[in-house]
């Protein structure tokens, strides 16, 4: 699944790149929506999320590309991998990754317990 997220003033930090918490975030909602999508049928938590270096900064405008992809499927579990391209960036070459976390969701029942995932 592709998405995409535009970097408003908002999403700053003091030195004027976007904050990386802010970026952490839509990695966690974009790779929840591709997971809720190919899942429609469970209810999906976020368990944890790998290191996630940042590799450029991003300006205030940039327009980033979110390619979200499963990457791993367990009995309870589904793991997606989220890479993110700027686009319009001024300091970061074009079509290379700021950043490529993975995000692992668990599956749970109604009343919160592990459960298979179901498509």
């Amino acid at each position: 699944m592709d998405t995409f997220t535009l970097v408003r003033p908002e999403h700053l930090n003091h030195h004027g790149y976007l904050f990386g918490g802010v970026m952490l975030k839509w990695v966690d909602e974009n790779a929840w929506m591709a997971a809720t999508r190919e899942y429609p049928n469970s209810t999906l938590v976020t368990v944890g999320m790998d290191a996630c270096r940042f590799k450029h900064p991003v300006d205030n405008g940039s327009i980033l590309h979110f390619h979200i992809r499963e990457v791993k499927r367990g009995h309870s579990s589904v793991t997606y991998t989220v890479q993110v391209f700027p686009k319009g960036l001024i300091r970061a070459e074009r079509g290379r990754s700021s950043a490529r976390p993975s995000a692992l969701f668990i599956s749970t029942s109604a009343v919160g317990h592990a459960s298979c995932p179901s498509r």
